[in-house]
């Protein structure tokens, strides 16, 4: 993945391999291996790394490709443990994992184009040039029979395993095969004892997993109850939900060893405005999870009322928006309430 990132960021500045190594100081076979894989970018030295990602924009290489290169890494360590080729400790039971994370591992999964790279990538051309990120058939197949074998394995560790559950669980719900996706359907459902909880408990983390990758099979209901029953109302679910989001959408900053961050309800972590961008972003992707997004969006807020004057480019894009979504029947009934409310704020702040 970080090799395939490489190659869009070089092609983006029109840089040839030549010219890319002269100014990093090594030879066109190293860069050609680090784009193929061949020598993985995770084994480059941190100099050498922390080099290529301020030279690549002065180059002329696109920001939001050269951006991309840390969820890249992470995600090649996730598909290097489902592989076999990992280090001791499982990358997902190592870190609480970014939606730019999960979309670039989807990638080359599902076939999804990121949506950070949408737009950016070249056009397909003759040649042995791979048009997006490849894994074969057997590598694929692999991949997921080590999640849904981590999953199982995880499930009997209780609290010591329960992010690394959470997080093997999500992804191994990718698999839209058949048979894959009864057994991501058995094991999800085995797991709709903690959605019956209210408000904020040690499984919160894991019953909004379990609510969010139902929804994505089709069963949006788990999800809607979720919101009523485990969120809505209750302050320190509010501050989880979105310290959580602040996470996933990468407003938070460094990496979280665990779910523990998630009960500050101080807020102070990370910046609203940084928040609201990712949260209008993705509203735009987001069908399965719209009320979620609608929630969360009204909750921010509620929580910084002046986040309206402050939205500058967002503010219009998102207003359009959430007017669709409103105009449309895809809402519930709360979502609907709450949208309404945050067109309103978005509308009046003009």
């Amino acid at each position: 993945m970080a090799g395939f990132v490489l190659r869009l960021a070089r092609e983006s500045a029109a840089l040839t391999r030549a010219r890319l190594g002269e100014e990093l100081a090594v030879d066109v076979d190293t860069v050609q291996g680090w784009e193929s894989g061949r020598r993985p970018l995770a084994n480059v030295k941190a100099g050498v790394l922390l080099e290529m990602r301020r030279r690549l924009p002065v180059l002329g290489a696109q920001p939001g490709i050269v951006a991309a290169f840390e969820a890249a890494m992470d995600a090649d360590r996730i598909l290097a443990a489902g592989l076999g080729i990992g280090g001791r400790v499982h990358p997902l039971a190592g870190w609480v994992h970014t939606r730019e994370t999960a979309h670039l591992l989807s990638w080359p999964l599902t076939g999804t184009t990121p949506p950070v790279l949408a737009g950016r990538l070249p056009r397909p051309r003759r040649g042995p040039a791979a048009a997006a990120p490849v894994l074969s058939v057997g590598q694929r197949e692999a991949f997921f029979v080590h999640l849904r074998e981590t999953t199982e394995r995880a499930a009997g560790q209780g609290e010591e395993g329960a992010l690394l559950h959470r997080q093997a669980l999500y992804l191994a719900s990718y698999d839209r095969g058949e048979e894959a996706a009864a057994w991501t359907r058995a094991a999800l459902h085995r797991g709709r004892d903690v959605l019956a909880r209210r408000g904020f408990s040690p499984h919160w983390a894991g019953a909004r997993s379990t609510a969010t990758a139902l929804a994505r099979q089709g069963d949006p209901q788990p999800l809607l109850d979720f919101i009523d029953r485990a969120l809505a109302d209750d302050d320190t679910a509010e501050a989880a939900n979105l310290n959580y989001w602040a996470s996933w959408v990468g407003a938070l900053g460094p990496a979280q060893p665990d779910d523990t961050f998630m009960r500050d309800q101080t807020l102070t972590g990370w910046d609203p405005v940084t928040l609201l961008r990712g949260l209008a972003r993705g509203l735009h992707v987001a069908p399965g999870y719209v009320d979620l997004y609608a929630h969360t969006l009204w909750a921010l807020l509620v929580r910084f009322p002046w986040l309206p004057q402050a939205a500058g480019q967002i503010a219009g894009p998102l207003r359009v928006r959430t007017g669709q979504l409103l105009d449309g029947a895809e809402l519930s009934a709360r979502s609907r309430r709450e949208l309404g409310r945050v067109h309103y704020g978005l509308d009046h702040n003009r």
